[in-house]
């Protein structure tokens, strides 16, 4: 069964592209390429993950042994993997991405990795004759599986628009915010304001409870107005039923926030929510919920 559902693809020009990693978001994002007509080439460190995804979207997709044959020939580089160092060792070095890709080639980041690591890895590409562009996303792996994604960009003007047809496979909006390192740091952005309304609305819930309310209703009703958001409408239920088994887990909730307590400390920023937050999430990987999802910060208050 396909791992992406149905949608209607924005009619383009067939490329040539390559996706490194195939975890939750990268294996839908790339199958979403292959379905609008693209001519995929696939690598992941676990080569049986590249195999199942081959066999399932070829042709036009295909797999290869190394980033590097990934990449050549590739007129767009896609990569999504973990942090920083797992970014690095797909696109440095002997049989990384930037070994292989032909000249004026874009490579497109999707990793939520530092701003740091975005400018050190887009200046390596220009020297070898390349492009990046960092663009970390954001909706999960149900924007993934739907190609809903909404992308944040950072880099040079020109690559952009040429990726961003493409990158639309699997997007609903691809916004270029500044030179490289500005996706990096939108997604932080992102992430605290997410992080603050999780925290906000498990009060609320837990409070409601306390009190002895039906809080399905007392949602159905505030979720009409001001205090309305995503987190609401998408987790408020499963929050008061108690299951986590959704959407983004805490692990990677504190990756990425421990790249926007690093952040601050260097720009000077103030999120003392945000740091208080972090630890609450510490709570909950030591009550063995490191793979539940982040709504699971109710658990605190229960």
């Amino acid at each position: 069964m396909s791992s992406i559902n149905t949608r209607t693809y924005e009619s383009i020009p067939a490329q040539t592209v390559a996706f490194l990693g195939l975890g939750v978001m990268g294996g839908p994002m790339a199958g979403h390429l292959a379905k609008a007509g693209h001519s995929v080439t696939v690598y992941n460190r676990t080569a049986a993950k590249a195999e199942a995804w081959a066999a399932e979207f070829g042709p036009p997709g295909r797999h290869a042994a190394t980033p590097r044959e990934a990449a050549a020939g590739a007129d767009i580089v896609f990569c999504c993997v973990g942090n920083d160092d797992d970014l690095r060792s797909v696109v440095l070095g002997a049989d990384g991405a930037f070994a292989g890709m032909k000249k004026g080639a874009v490579l497109v980041d999707h990793t939520t990795a530092s701003a740091d690591v975005a400018r050190e890895l887009s200046k390596a590409a220009e020297a070898l004759g390349l492009h990046f562009i960092d663009a970390p996303v954001s909706g999960g792996q149900a924007g993934a599986q739907n190609g809903a994604l909404t992308v944040m960009c950072g880099g040079d003007a020109a690559a952009f628009e040429r990726i961003k047809p493409v990158a639309a496979s699997f997007s609903r909006a691809v916004t270029l915010l500044g030179e490289s390192g500005a996706g990096q740091l939108a997604k932080m952005v992102n992430q605290i304001a997410i992080a603050g309304l999780v925290q906000g609305l498990s009060e609320a819930i837990a409070f409601g409870q306390r009190a002895g309310l039906d809080m399905e209703a007392v949602l159905g009703v505030i979720g009409k107005g001001a205090a309305q958001s995503w987190q609401m409408d998408n987790r408020g239920k499963t929050m008061i039923e108690g299951k986590f088994d959704y959407g983004f887990a805490v692990d990677w909730m504190r990756k990425d926030l421990g790249l926007v307590l690093d952040e601050a400390k260097r720009n000077g920023a103030r999120v003392p929510v945000t740091a208080l937050v972090d630890q609450f999430y510490a709570d909950v990987q030591q009550a063995g919920g490191r793979r539940w999802d982040t709504s699971s910060l109710i658990i605190r208050l229960k």
